[in-house]
């Protein structure tokens, strides 16, 4: 079968199409930014990467007509609360025009559980989404689902972060409200398996897992899988902003996903009970099993995707990577260092290996000041860390930067700065002939980007000479 996959570098899409070329089938990617999509797809014969936005209802004609399926993962294409909706409508209604134009003949939705009288802007836009995409010319299969529980999930790293940071809370009445945790194998076999079930067709399913919890049972049961003790006390009195400060100032999330987070906790996410379960033979695990099974992952350095990846990760929407490939020079501020190395093997390990749990080898309390900075401000700050710890594709979070170019064989490293910034800032890295070059280049705005450099200036001199130093050493 051919099968157009939307959503082909997010959380999902990442994870159900191994699935799906397993099966045999041949993948049509619609993707924004084509360069970005290649570093995940290298080698991938029957992969058609195609640069193409549902925003943009004239960039589909690029798109084949000959398809037999599709799934629709499009979530929150805009990290602003006021506006997601919109687009997501939007986007729901040039993929319907665009599938009415071919020979598909199912579309599979993955959405949230709706099913509360008074829903949240987000959910309510998932429910709008699902009525924008019911067409008569191909059917329709919807699965809604609730907390998604897995390596690298917004929810399950959030809930991460709470239960290893903090030892007791007081936490937000929303930790009272019900939910059904769903684990992501779960998730992705019943996106799986309902391909080509004409007796989906033109059905919606409620998929969750078999408890009702509310989120201060799952902290807990997080903090017992982890063997952690830890307590918590719900307040009447913490407001959905201060709410959605705490949230931010204690995970890795941008402020604005954590205001749509909170907006949605104080809805009970409870799913109607259907035979979906034994139509497609999917047995749920429990909530402490997903959580096990997403250390056993992490354990092992096999996190396929990540949602820090995610452009909105930051709180900066840079939806082409491509754009900063090429760095300025004119109108810029350069800081320019080069030391010669012995070996360039264990160089460029060093250089794939920066950021995260590594550090950034010099100056790590002034790195640590700038990222609690950057998180005041709003920025990401350093909290997003890394997916893997040695390796690195273009489009990766990368603490406060996002990898650019990442080619290893030719030596090269470019990341861009996704921190608060009075400008635009590039740190490249790049050997050639045992010469090890470290760049780091500012195009500022204004006055205030000038004198933020001259600010920084001093600190530059320590960090980037250590930087640059350690790296070279053997």
């Amino acid at each position: 079968m051919k099968i157009l996959v939307t959503g082909a570098t997010g959380y999902i899409g990442k994870r159900l199409i191994p699935l799906l070329l397993n099966d045999g089938h041949t993948i049509i990617c619609p993707v924004r930014d084509k360069k970005r999509a290649e570093n995940y797809y290298k080698d991938q014969k029957k992969i058609h990467l195609i640069e193409a936005d549902f925003l943009d209802k004239e960039s589909l004609k690029l798109l084949p007509t000959k398809i037999d399926a599709a799934y629709y993962l499009i979530h929150s294409m805009s990290n602003s609360a006021k506006e997601f909706h919109i687009l997501e409508e939007k986007c729901a209604f040039n993929f319907k025009r665009f599938t009415e134009t071919t020979n598909i003949k199912q579309v599979i939705y993955l959405s949230g559980i709706t099913n509360d009288t008074k829903l949240s802007k987000h959910l309510l836009s998932r429910k709008n989404v699902e009525i924008t995409l019911a067409s008569e010319k191909y059917a329709l299969t919807t699965f809604k689902a609730g907390i998604i529980v897995g390596s690298g999930s917004s929810s399950f790293e959030i809930i991460r972060d709470l239960v290893e940071k903090l030892p007791a809370m007081i936490a937000p009445k929303w930790l009272k409200t019900k939910t059904q945790p769903l684990a992501i194998r779960d998730v992705l076999s019943f996106l799986h398996k309902s391909l080509g079930k004409k007796e989906l067709y033109n059905t919606s399913h409620d998929i969750f897992g078999p408890e009702i919890l509310t989120y201060k049972q799952m902290l807990l049961q997080f903090a017992e899988v982890r063997k952690l003790k830890r307590w918590i006390l719900t307040v009447p009195v913490m407001t959905p902003k201060l709410s959605s400060y705490w949230l931010y100032f204690v995970t890795s999330t941008s402020y604005k996903l954590a205001s749509s987070l909170v907006n949605s906790m104080g809805v009970e996410v409870i799913g109607n009970k259907s035979n979906i379960n034994s139509i497609l033979g999917v047995t749920p695990m429990t909530y402490k099993e997903a959580v096990k099974l997403a250390f056993k992952k992490i354990e092992q350095n096999s996190i396929i995707s990540s949602w820090k990846d995610s452009y909105i990760s930051s709180g900066k929407l840079k939806n082409y990577i491509h754009k900063f490939i090429n760095v300025p020079e004119y109108g810029c501020f350069k800081d320019y260092k080069k030391r010669t190395i012995k070996d360039e093997e264990k160089v460029l390990d060093k250089i794939w290996a920066i950021g995260g749990e590594t550090g950034w080898y010099y100056g790590t309390f002034l790195w640590k000041i700038r990222g609690f900075l950057d998180q005041f401000f709003g920025g990401a700050g350093l909290r997003r860390g890394r997916r893997h710890p040695t390796e690195l594709n273009a489009g990766d979070a990368l603490d406060f930067w996002r990898v650019i170019y990442a080619d290893k064989e030719k030596g090269k490293l470019l990341l861009y700065a996704e921190m608060i910034l009075p400008g635009e800032a590039w740190l490249e890295f790049k050997i050639e002939q045992n010469t090890l070059y470290q760049t780091a280049t500012f195009r500022p705005v204004g006055i205030a980007g000038r004198l933020y450099w001259y600010a920084v200036t001093p600190f530059h001199w320590f960090v980037f000479n250590g930087m640059i130093s350690r790296i070279a050493k053997n």
